[in-house]
């Protein structure tokens, strides 16, 4: 791959990988209400399980969904149905103290399946495979996309969750808290409806 186009992709990998959407609203939000530390499990659940989808898409799904369109459709409906769910959990949580029930953090796995119904991943997948594998080896370039993706993903995550972290000073009330979750449970119900 020539530097040129590895540059581009790691450009496209960064920019997709920071702007808004599903994963990071859910990241900011789980940083704002449990912090950090223990939002790092969900973080690394969407970093493995998208690097997953990136590799099966490159290695034949997306082939799969080019002879069967309406398996492409119906995804996109159990996605958001999906969305819609997480969305109106993340609006009713309140905030942790002590052994209280409240906000739950996606757990690893939790968050790995999640990018099969993330539409903004399979955006992200299918775009990145379709635009950066032309005129390479199937596997080289799936491999290559995979990790650039990994590696750029990371320090953006961890923005997220900081930012969120640091919020919670002010959503130490519980109306700023409602408030806060509200807009998330927006957000990211906005974030889908630009996906889709």
């Amino acid at each position: 791959m020539e530097l040129t186009h590895l540059l581009a992709l790691s450009s496209f990998a960064l920019i997709s990988s920071a702007t808004p959407g599903p994963n990071n609203i859910m990241l900011m939000t789980s940083g704002a209400n449990i912090g950090f530390y223990r939002t790092i499990p969900h973080m690394l659940g969407i970093i493995l399980g998208f690097t997953l989808m990136l590799l099966l898409v490159g290695l034949g799904l997306m082939q799969l969904f080019t002879a069967l369109p309406l398996l492409q459709t119906g995804l996109q409906w159990v996605c958001f149905v999906y969305l819609f769910y997480l969305a109106y959990k993340i609006a009713t949580s309140s905030t942790v103290t002590n052994d209280q029930q409240g906000y739950q953090a996606m757990s690893f796995l939790a968050a790995a399946n999640f990018q099969w119904v993330n539409p903004k991943a399979w955006s992200m997948a299918l775009s990145a495979i379709t635009i950066y594998s032309v005129g390479l080896d199937n596997l080289y370039a799936t491999v290559l996309i995979a990790t650039i993706f990994a590696i750029t993903y990371l320090p953006s995550a961890c923005l997220w969750i900081f930012a969120g972290q640091k919020l919670q000073k002010i959503l130490s009330d519980p109306i700023n808290l409602k408030r806060f979750n509200y807009a998330m449970a927006a957000l990211l119900v906005i974030s889908m409806l630009f996906s889709l």
